[in-house]
């Protein structure tokens, strides 16, 4: 299948038909073999003692190498986006790893492809995995796909202490007194602990003081939140796509019952039930923090100031309120570590966080960025997605990400290809596990033409935040170099630095070597000072949303619900007016309306609530009908997984 070169990347020799990606992943790691992980890991600048070995085809790697390598330069820092997709995906993850693989393996340049782990939701579902595909994957997809180093369920189990504490406070508060209370949480004199001094400081309470010396104000205000049940905002999680979960009663079994604080005696117990939810984990607020964390403090801080709903005072209870903080950091401790695995190119890759695109930033982690600029040093290049559409996985990571980070991209690469673009010229919808139309199948320049609105649109805004856009014109065997050039010049002449036809998925980095150059020329004519934020994040969160809608989906205005307008107040009131905005709206149109295609006018964005991640650090204002859970069809991607036996090898996944 390929032989290796003398600086020990595969010099691929891809087969036609291109086989199924798991079947590409068994014969590299048969017949080429995977390049050791320590060895791996050191050619990229790691060192052993920053390097946690997770088997043999993974391992972590230590925030060390942040702190070795402070005062080294960063590389060029590229983001790969794309256009409003079909509902089967235009190849984002693929063109990453093929663009990562074209600059490490073909051009000999320092590059890192840093990705989001996948959920197992979508895996077993409908959309497969995301380690790239063909001849531009991580390599064993298996270990990519599922499980990993763990992270996802270290962020169940933080995520799910949490919504077990909080039901634990209710129960416990709406039957004690203010000094039953008290007494059950300093008990026999116990000192507070770090995390009760928080609180102590919070209620501004001299937090040296002893659990004795309260007085019975203090310790009233001290041991009450005193929760206001509907704007509790938290849900468990798991990660599998299940509809039946998005709506549960919990409490509902014979011991959880209690006798009403302030009851007359005799009043018989009453059941202590609560109508809550099910999300799944990737949606997590967790997520989000591990995403936009720089380090083990500030993921301490972060996780301690998760909001998970309001007291009857109007006051924010945060995960520190209720005594979390400091074991949720501990259950995610090893998370903030990303993970190493590598291409079948064997180039390296970071795999780290994955939230939700639409209610989270759809970004991989900040801290794997940071440790692959640092790790490439000034030539090289990171090369990192964004979830989604360009319109909301590329802003977010412009305007949360790298507002977070301190890091400034040179440049942006828009994936497209003719199949979208046919459709947002017109095209027959497209469906997943449907035929395409014929429409898709033969050359139709017409609706190409009529389509590619969609992408001169996302290049326009790409260029408002400073950076150079490259297009990536993703190839099918069915698209004609007709087709292709019509693509290629209406980028241009929408003022992309280059376009470029990439066929990463069926020839691997030598089908992206032409995007590779393209890149690299891109990054070369840019200065990373010339990166700017679309807003300024202290204007008034009104403003902010306004400003999103107006001049990246082309919105003529914004509506705001009632009850937007109350929770707009309440943010800010609380003193999170001042966080960064990010957009839950459907990734296939511009507009709130997925069946809008091209670039919608004469439209306007419904807000219809707020809610706020004021640990990760964001406001997500929901426009539309989003679904934090997602369900199953009737055939799911798991009738096609099964294991031999015999061998232990995987089937099935795609």
């Amino acid at each position: 299948m390929s032989e290796t070169n003398a600086i020990g990347h595969p010099t691929l020799k891809p087969k036609t038909p291109v086989p199924s990606d798991i079947q590409i992943s068994h014969d590299i790691v048969k017949e080429v073999g995977l390049l050791s992980i320590d060895q791996l890991a050191k050619d990229a600048g790691i060192e052993e003692s920053e390097i946690i070995p997770w088997g043999i085809a993974k391992a972590k790697v230590s925030l060390a190498v942040k702190d070795r390598l402070a005062d080294s330069p960063d590389g060029n820092y590229v983001v790969v986006t794309g256009i409003n997709p079909t509902p089967l995906g235009e190849g984002k993850s693929t063109t990453t790893i093929g663009l990562a693989q074209a600059l490490g393996a073909s051009l000999k340049k320092k590059c890192f492809a840093c990705i989001r782990q996948p959920s197992q939701g979508p895996t077993f579902g409908i959309k497969g995995g995301a380690a790239g595909g063909g001849y531009a994957q991580v390599v064993p997809m298996e270990e990519f796909n599922l499980h990993l180093t763990g992270d996802i369920h270290a962020v169940t189990a933080a995520n799910n202490l949490l919504a077990a504490a909080i039901d634990t406070r209710l129960f416990h508060e709406d039957s004690q007194s203010d000094a039953a209370l008290f007494k059950r949480l300093c008990p026999g004199g116990k000192p507070f602990s770090a995390v009760m001094k928080r609180r102590l400081a919070k209620l501004g309470i001299d937090e040296n003081k002893k659990p004795e010396e309260l007085t019975e104000e203090e310790q009233s205000k001290f041991a009450r939140l005193d929760f206001d049940k509907s704007t509790i905002t938290w849900n468990r999680v798991l990660d599998t796509c299940d509809r039946h979960l998005r709506k549960v009663n919990v409490g509902v079994g014979p011991k959880e019952t209690i006798k009403p604080r302030g009851s007359e005696p005799g009043t018989p117990r009453v059941q202590h039930d609560r109508a809550t939810g099910f999300d799944i984990t990737v949606a997590s607020e967790v997520m989000a923090v591990l995403a936009l964390s720089t380090d083990l403090s500030d993921m301490r801080e972060k996780l301690g100031s998760m909001v998970v709903g309001y007291s009857k005072s109007n006051q924010p209870i945060t995960a520190d309120d209720l005594g979390c903080g400091g074991a949720l950091t501990v259950l995610m401790k090893d998370a903030i570590m990303p993970t190493i695995m590598q291409t079948v190119e064997r180039t390296p890759v970071l795999v780290h966080a994955g939230p939700f695109a639409n209610i989270a930033t759809g970004n991989s982690s900040i801290v794997a960025d940071e440790i692959a600029l640092k790790l490439v040093g000034k030539d090289g290049f990171v090369v990192t997605e964004a979830g989604f559409g360009a319109d909301i996985g590329m802003e977010k990571f412009f305007n949360i990400k790298c507002r977070a980070s301190g890091l400034k991209p040179k440049c942006a690469v828009i994936v497209a290809t003719v199949r979208a673009l046919k459709m947002h010229g017109g095209g027959p919808i497209v469906s997943a596990g449907k035929p395409l139309a014929t429409e898709y199948l033969e050359e139709n320049t017409e609706l190409v033409t009529k389509g590619v609105c969609n992408l001169v649109k996302h290049i326009e805004n790409a260029k408002k935040f400073g950076v150079n856009v490259v297009v990536a014109i993703n190839k099918f065997k069915t698209d004609t170099d007709t087709e292709i050039e019509i693509v290629r010049k209406a980028s241009i002449d929408a003022g992309a630095y280059d376009a470029v036809m990439s066929n990463h998925w069926a020839e691997g980095g030598e089908g992206a070597k032409n995007l590779g150059i393209a890149v690299e020329k891109a990054c070369a004519t840019n200065d990373e000072n010339n990166f700017r934020f679309l807003y300024d994040a202290n204007l008034p969160i009104r403003e902010k949303i306004e400003i999103i809608s107006k001049e990246i989906y082309g919105a003529d205005g914004v509506d705001f619900s009632d009850l937007a307008e109350q929770q707009m107040t309440q943010y800010t009131n609380a003193g999170f007016s001042n966080l960064p905005i990010c957009v839950a709206k459907t990734q296939y149109s511009f507009s709130c309306d997925a069946s809008a295609k091209g670039v919608p006018t004469g439209f306007r964005i419904a807000v219809r609530e707020i809610r706020g991640c004021a640990g990760a650090g964001f406001l997500y204002p929901i426009c539309g009908e989003i679904m934090t859970i997602p369900g199953l069809p009737t055939r799911p991607g798991f009738y096609d997984v099964d294991i031999d036996v015999e061998t232990g090898e995987v089937k099935g996944l795609f």
